[in-house]
């Protein structure tokens, strides 16, 4: 069973509607990387093969060495009516 051009068509027409047409080009960049990641590690002995993180997505800490923590944002008010 071979697959048409029309079929190709289709199924590209429903991932566009799925994604939309900003995300489609993030999840081909995220999917070439992730190939490229694979070939290259099935093509090296090292365990880890993942690309060093961007200095800008490092966490932070501050000088006394403990991390900050993640403040919640206060309930709305809807939140506080479903509560009483």
């Amino acid at each position: 069973m071979r697959v048409g051009v029309t079929e190709l068509l289709v199924i590209l027409l429903i991932v566009l509607v799925l994604f939309g047409s900003k995300k489609l080009p993030e999840l081909a960049d995220g999917m070439g990387k992730a190939i490229r990641n694979f070939k290259r590690g099935i093509n090296t002995d090292d365990e880890d093969v993942t690309p060093p993180a961007p200095e800008s997505a490092k966490q932070v800490t501050q000088r006394s060495g403990v991390e900050s923590s993640i403040k919640t944002p206060a309930p709305t008010e809807v939140e506080a009516e479903r509560k009483t």
